[in-house]
């Protein structure tokens, strides 16, 4: 067993003997690099700190056995295939709902297996129809344009017989308006003669990080905070298949958070999100096994990722053992199919292939700390060169994962940093920091009133700051965009064979057919019920202690539209007002 005390003398005199020459050779005052010993994690405690995969605190991962043959496939995006797995697609979703139809339908063609994971325009994640003065311009433009129940089921026609609604498992990235999507799956499946108890997916249903990091909020926090809540209870009683949240801070950290306020803000969250339940009345260990996370975001420092992701599974771990008193080890165990990963923030629009390296050195976070390459890897190199990747973007994604996958062997340990003393040092000392922002958070009396008195985003706008000032001096160094710049560098650009999925055509006429088409179904159903609906749902919203799910249900059902349903909710709960930070 080493000695502590006896390393750290020796490491004196390294230092003293070694280093010091190396930095007066080098004319510098401190070495660009560190070497960690047994000291720096002295009392190392293997059990309480890792533990064996699938097991608590899971710190080296959820499962014991990893997936056999789970694998990137067409149309998967991060959502690996494999036998016995019921996952989404890859994140898409343009123009009109029939731009989005004919996707699928392509994409069904060339093989994919998974169901929707559709990305939603701005107006409709806000709140607002088509046809509303402030959606001018960007109908259709940053995902699908959503206005009613109409509108799901032209996306979903394509997915029937063997890829019917309750053989397929579909996503959304979607939060203020979540409970209303949800609503219109439900109605969709209804009509087709199935449960909602057969029902997979995930619904984003992340509000509080909207506040702070992407800003699609529409009610005020506790408002929306019930909205939450109505959606988990619904799901929990009536949905047992269908994740009803999937917390998320891949946004706030591409907004400029550091990776130590990630965990702290995310875990704070899950927390405010899981007391809802608590305070419902639901079972946790019941309500947790659709409790599930999409990652904390990314860096280029894949190391530090890892460590990250380490330190915030043992957190969850704790949290759920002794704030909540889960007793079943899957409630204590974080879901997810997104670990480590390169976030986009981190690609450039110059020299796009890079990106394509880039994401590689995501794949291997992802690897690991226990996930599979394809999750850690981010979107294709094109993704700064406009919504949608191209099919040759996505082929080199995916064939690059497998290269990790498959022939660099790097899947075949499981947590395999465990043990390293820089790996576990850093792990405690990110930890150790989350802690602090996590504990701050609570003494204000959790996220809510973190995020309502403008903490939160201070915060994350002192970071943001900081992190762009190190772009522009340089201290961040970003290959071929503020460095390795200069004439002699070549620009490599890029041939694409292959059409575009995404027709620029149809993106660029989808705000007028879209206008058109709701204009069409405004005048055809019964307005008179949906004028019932929408008034039902003020009054009801006017109770705390109503669930809305079944009246916003009534409601899709009678054809209301997103826009209708959410200014009934504005009359009751207000309209959120920017925070003055």
């Amino acid at each position: 067993m080493s000695n502590p005390g006896r390393i750290r003398e020796k490491k004196k005199q390294w230092e003293e003997h070694l280093v010091k020459p190396s930095l007066e050779k080098f004319g510098i005052d401190e070495s660009p690099a560190r070497f960690y010993t047994p000291a720096d994690i002295e009392g190392f405690d293997f059990e309480e700190k890792v533990g064996f995969p699938g097991a608590y605190p899971f710190t080296a991962g959820n499962y014991a056995v990893p997936a056999p043959g789970v694998a990137p496939s067409v149309g998967s995006g991060f959502q690996d295939t494999g036998k016995g797995l019921v996952r989404a697609g890859q994140y898409s979703g343009y123009g009109t709902p029939e731009n989005t139809r004919d996707y699928y339908r392509e994409m069904i063609s060339m093989g994919q297996l998974g169901g929707p994971n559709l990305a939603f325009q701005l107006p409709t994640q806000c709140g607002y129809d088509s046809d509303h003065p402030k959606a001018e311009g960007e109908v259709g433009k940053t995902g699908v344009a959503i206005d009613s129940l109409r509108d799901m089921e032209i996306v979903y026609e394509p997915f029937v017989g063997d890829m019917n609604l309750d053989k397929i498992a579909t996503n959304w990235t979607i939060n203020a308006p979540a409970s209303m999507i949800l609503a219109m799956y439900v109605a969709l499946a209804e009509k087709r003669g199935i449960s909602p108890a057969k029902l997979r997916g995930t619904v984003q249903n992340d509000i509080l990080k909207e506040f702070s990091g992407r800003g699609t909020q529409i009610f005020p926090p506790r408002p929306s905070m019930r909205l939450v809540r109505d959606v988990m209870v619904y799901c929990t009683k009536n949905m047992p298949m269908f994740n009803f949240i999937s917390c998320c801070t891949a946004h706030i950290r591409g907004a400029g958070c550091t990776r130590e306020q990630a965990v702290g803000f995310l875990l704070a969250n899950a927390a405010a999100y899981i007391q809802l339940g608590v305070d419902a009345g639901l079972d946790v260990d019941l309500f947790m096994r659709r409790f599930s996370f999409l990652g904390i975001g990314g860096s280029m420092e894949p190391l530090k990722e890892v460590a990250a992701i380490r330190a915030m599974r043992r957190m969850f771990a704790k949290i759920m053992k002794e704030r909540f008193h889960a007793k079943d080890p899957r409630s204590m165990m974080m879901k997810s199919n997104l670990w480590a990963r390169t976030q986009e923030a981190e690609y450039t629009i110059q020299r796009p292939l890079n990106n394509l390296t880039r994401s590689v050195m995501g794949g291997m976070a992802a690897a690991l700390c226990g996930a599979t390459p394809s999750s850690g890897m981010g979107f294709p190199y094109d993704e700064p060169l406009g919504l949608g990747h191209s099919n040759e973007a996505w082929q080199l994604q995916r064939d690059a994962a497998r290269i990790i996958q498959f022939e660099s062997g790097i899947c075949e340990v499981l947590d395999p940093l465990a043990g390293s003393y820089y790996i576990e040092s850093l792990t405690n000392q990110i930890e150790k920091d989350a802690w602090e922002i996590y504990d701050k958070i609570e003494t204000m009396g959790g996220s809510v009133a973190a995020t309502e008195n403008g903490w939160i985003q201070r915060e994350i706008a002192r970071s943001a700051y900081e992190q762009q000032k190190r772009i522009e001096t340089g201290e961040k160094v970003m290959v071929g965009a503020n460095s390795f710049n200069g004439k002699e560098e070549v620009e490599v650009t890029t041939q694409r064979a292959v059409s575009h999925p995404y027709d620029p055509g149809k993106r660029a006429e989808a705000e007028q057919i879209q206008i058109a088409n709701l204009k069409k179904l405004k005048k055809e159903r019964d307005n008179g019920e949906v004028e019932k609906c929408l008034c039902r749902l003020g009054e009801a919203a006017k109770d705390e202690n109503i669930n809305l799910m079944p009246l916003i249900l009534k409601a899709v059902k009678a054809y209301a539209t997103i826009g209708e349903m959410s200014d009934a909710l504005k009359g009751v709960f207000g309209e959120f007002q920017p925070y003055n930070i």
